[in-house]
């Protein structure tokens, strides 16, 4: 199949949009998760200790902060994909490893 053909290319674009999609649907669901769980890890503290001892604790803030540099990565790596390694560094590739593979074929 060449590079050039219609079907190749809205196929990679495809490809692209349903990888972006399951990205984005996977950060949505780790900022869900970060956010409930952390609401409740703040209410359990606050209830424990009474809501202004609880909210000035900052050891009750370990786990969001820790978790949010990983949630920051994640975002990172969802929304930035592009800095390092580009469509057009991606496209340059994909041809290099067709075109070894064409060449490597026993036909």
């Amino acid at each position: 199949m060449e590079l050039n053909e219609p079907n190749y290319t809205e196929s990679l674009e495809y490809q692209r949009a349903v990888k972006k999609v399951k990205a984005l649907k996977g950060f949505y669901g780790h900022l869900a998760v970060y956010l409930i769980i952390n609401i409740l890890l703040l209410f359990v503290y606050t209830r424990e200790e009474g809501l202004k001892e609880g909210l000035q604790d900052l050891s009750n803030y370990f786990t969001a902060f820790f978790w949010g540099i990983g949630l920051v990565a994640h975002a990172a790596g969802v929304f930035m994909p592009n800095i390092l390694f580009g469509r057009a560094w991606e496209e340059r590739k994909i041809r290099e490893l067709m075109e070894k593979e064409k060449r490597n074929s026993w036909e």
